[in-house]
């Protein structure tokens, strides 16, 4: 991996699982890294993880639903280390999951403007940074379930939310790619983060079908999911325009 030292990244919903790993792998490869999440004790704690490696970071506390609080962000990431290299827009929330017919239109909202606009609110203040420098690389948190359908019941708002952020991702790498900003999504499977092991200790029956639908016969790691982003952010990945990188233990083969 091509050294980022002297580089800026910004990882939303930096504080556990794959946010948290990916910051990690950051900080070991140079950069100066900024976290967002909501929570104060874990934000504190993936501070001082990120500290103890040898890194140089900052948590800000973020709602990445509220726009003024997202451009709070981007302004704080700029005023802390003047530029802005990398962004990975990880982080999303949303409300009940249940069948479609029978969602609240709140659940839904929830969802949609958690996963989604969420992406957009924070590429819409990435995005002029990284014009202004000339260049910059921008990875969005998708899904599997951006790409097929969710495979359980109560996952069809989640799903259009992921295959919301792909066909954004795509839409806006071709729009701002000749004016220097790269912009990519990865598709992670079945991860080993808090979520998914919660739904797997759900029953002995949840956690065979998870596994089950892993041609690799395991959970893929948060480390794993760093790694290849961090690939996209690097130079060896100059060519990536608007893709979407599977990284699923084969869930989609």
């Amino acid at each position: 991996m091509t050294t980022m030292t002297g580089k800026v990244a910004l990882v939303t919903g930096g504080s556990t699982g794959i946010g948290r790993a990916t910051a990690l792998a950051f900080v070991r490869s140079g950069a100066q890294v900024v976290i967002a999440s909501r929570h104060q004790s874990t934000g504190e704690a993936a501070l001082q993880a990120l500290r103890a490696a040898g890194g140089e970071a900052v948590w800000v506390p973020t709602d990445l639903t509220d726009a003024t609080q997202v451009q709070t962000l981007v302004q704080r990431t700029l005023a802390t280390y003047g530029r802005l290299d990398y962004a990975f827009n990880n982080g999303g929330s949303g409300g009940k999951r249940l069948p479609a017919a029978e969602m609240d239109e709140a659940d839904w909202d929830a969802t949609i403007t958690g996963y989604l606009k969420s992406t957009w609110l924070c590429m819409r203040c990435e995005i002029p940074v990284m014009i202004k420098q000339g260049e910059g690389v921008i990875v969005n948190n998708s899904s599997v379930d951006g790409v097929r359908g969710f495979p359980f019941p109560g996952g069809s708002a989640y799903a259009a939310a992921k295959h919301g952020v792909i066909g954004l991702t795509k839409s806006a790498a071709r729009e701002y790619i000749q004016r220097g900003v790269r912009i990519n999504a990865i598709c992670p499977g079945w991860i080993r983060t808090a979520p998914v092991e919660r739904r797997m200790g759900s029953s002995a029956e949840m956690a065979q079908e998870i596994l089950r639908q892993e041609p690799i016969g395991r959970l893929g790691t948060p480390e794993e999911v760093a790694e290849a982003v961090l690939w996209l952010c690097s130079p060896g990945a100059s060519f990536m325009v608007g893709a979407s990188i599977a990284v699923d233990g084969g869930y989609l083969t």
